[in-house]
């Protein structure tokens, strides 16, 4: 957990200086937009960034939506098949009951 924080901090470090070291204005407009806005390089850059990791996350999110689909039908077929083991364990305990409470058969045999 120590490292997840150093990794996070040396991180941030890196960004502050990065966005330090570009603060030239940039000028930064949408092709379909007439208007144009003057924004910082570092800031035009992360938030470029911000927005592909996003659609990146998106996407993962996306195509996991049929393997999460498959593991609660997974899961339910697990449930289904938990109650039937029950079901038969409690049969065979049953079953077990009933031959003890039978008389020994043994003993009216012949002894060789």
């Amino acid at each position: 957990m120590r490292l997840v924080w150093l990794v996070t901090l040396v991180f941030a470090v890196l960004v502050v200086l990065f966005v330090v070291a570009n603060l030239a204005p940039v000028s930064v407009g949408l092709w379909p937009f007439d208007t144009r806005l003057e924004v910082p390089l570092a800031i035009a850059a992360l938030a470029v960034a911000a927005v592909f990791y996003l659609l990146g996350a998106v996407v993962t999110w996306a195509s996991a939506i049929a393997a999460r689909r498959r593991a609660r039908k997974l899961a339910a077929a697990v449930e289904v098949l938990q109650a039937e083991v029950a079901v038969l364990k409690d049969k065979l305990r049953q079953a077990e009951a009933a031959k003890a409470a039978l008389p020994s058969s043994t003993a009216l045999l012949p002894a060789r």
